[in-house]
């Protein structure tokens, strides 16, 4: 049997809460049987000869005699309950989301601060992330460093997602607003032709980079990080950021070590005027529980649905043990 509502009540709950008014009927039902045991009480006492009395009613009534009327207001207030429409929370898989999954391959992903280095690490957690990824979804990819390019389209086809991740190159430069830019296009684009729905899909951008942005240099600028963050606002897209990496990374250019310390607070700034979400990671392991939060995040959408049954059956099975209660205890049914 499922149960009913778990939790607090609010009448936020329910589709229908005018049938509380019901419970009017439920609580007269209960004042008129309290009035009826008073006068059968009072009609008894009306024998002066407490011998006869004793005779007619040899056994004082038991309190169980009850048990019939309590179960049957039960079962009504349940049955009220049930025509309100109680609701509960239902995650359901999406089926027409649009994600677009844009990996920063600048140099300094080349740091091995986190084994075996930040570009193979990132490679592997987003190809768990593509297989775990709610299948009805349209999964691109788009790979940035000084320019962005869409690696692929967004699809429901993995595969292809995942042949493209084993081929990320690195780059010069970092071109933050760019990759954000380009992932609003492509969600754009596919949300266009994308049928079987009122509007246009939800879309959604996964950023995950390891640094600033380089390009341009002002991410105010207006192809910049932060103003792709507040068009992106603006779109209804909300981009989940991933920083990846620790403040120990360095990579050797001309024979000389850089230092690349992970830079959090960009990317929690993009979260922040997309409307999305921000992560941060600094291993392998953080990182796939991080792609994985995103998948239940991404892949499913939570619904309010009907929990009605729950209440019905547990109200009939009250119900029914009224009558049972009745016909064992005051051999007749309530009423």
């Amino acid at each position: 049997m499922n149960l009913p509502l778990i939790g607090p009540i609010s009448f936020t709950d329910f589709k229908h809460p005018g049938f509380f008014v019901f419970f009017i009927l439920v609580a007269a039902l209960i004042v008129l049987y309290i009035l009826v045991q008073r006068a059968r009480a009072q009609r008894m006492l009306r024998f002066a000869n407490m011998e006869l009395l004793e005779s007619v009613a040899p056994k004082r009534p038991s309190r169980w005699r009850h048990l019939p009327a309590i179960l049957l207001v039960l079962s009504l207030t349940l049955f009220t309950i049930a025509m309100a429409g109680p609701t509960n929370d239902v995650r359901i898989p999406r089926n027409r989301a649009v994600v677009m999954l844009v990996i920063d391959v600048s140099q300094s992903m080349r740091a091995t601060d986190v084994e075996p280095s930040r570009l193979a690490a990132a490679q592997e957690a987003a190809k768990q992330f593509a297989d775990q990824l709610t299948p009805g979804i349209n999964l691109g990819l788009i790979a940035y460093a000084g320019t962005a390019t869409v690696l692929v389209q967004p699809t429901t086809n993995r595969d292809a997602t995942k042949a493209a991740l084993d081929k990320l190159q690195l780059a010069d430069r970092t071109a933050t607003g760019e990759g954000v830019f380009t992932a609003l296009q492509a969600i754009a684009t596919v949300g266009a032709v994308i049928g079987g729905g009122d509007g246009p899909p939800p879309g959604r951008v996964v950023l995950m980079s390891d640094g600033k942005e380089t390009v341009p240099s002002n991410p105010d600028n207006p192809k910049g990080a932060y103003t792709a963050a507040r068009t992106a606002k603006d779109q209804g897209v909300p981009i989940s950021t991933v920083s990846f990496g620790t403040p120990y990374g360095y990579v050797e250019i001309n024979d000389q070590r850089q230092p690349v310390p992970v830079d959090d607070e960009m990317l929690k700034k993009i979260a922040e005027l997309s409307g999305g979400d921000a992560y941060t990671a600094s291993s392998l392991e953080q990182l796939k529980e991080v792609f994985t939060s995103l998948q239940e995040q991404i892949g499913y959408e939570t619904i309010k649905g009907d929990a009605s049954v729950g209440w019905l059956r547990l109200g009939s099975v009250i119900l029914a043990a009224a009558a049972l209660a009745a016909l064992l205890i005051n051999r007749r049914l309530p009423g």
